[in-house]
């Protein structure tokens, strides 16, 4: 049986948020802002911020697994 111990679904949450983020970072022909390596995307530092975000996201992903869960 999983334990969840407290601030489990906030690391869960801020997982989720660094991850939208990193995917809305993909190509989009409805975005009007060109980026460092030239095609169309919703941010213009795009292969950076992709990477600031999932960073993050792993980290985050790790600490709650790691920390955060334990098993009965």
């Amino acid at each position: 049986m999983k334990i969840r111990k407290k601030g489990y679904w906030l690391l869960f949450i801020l997982t989720l948020v660094f991850t939208l983020a990193a995917l809305s970072t993909i190509p989009s022909e409805s975005a009007s802002k060109l980026c460092l390596i030239g095609y169309k995307a919703h941010c213009t530092y795009t292969p950076i911020s992709t990477i600031i975000c999932i960073i993050p996201a792993g980290v985050t992903c790790f600490i709650r697994k790691r920390f955060f869960l334990s098993y009965k």
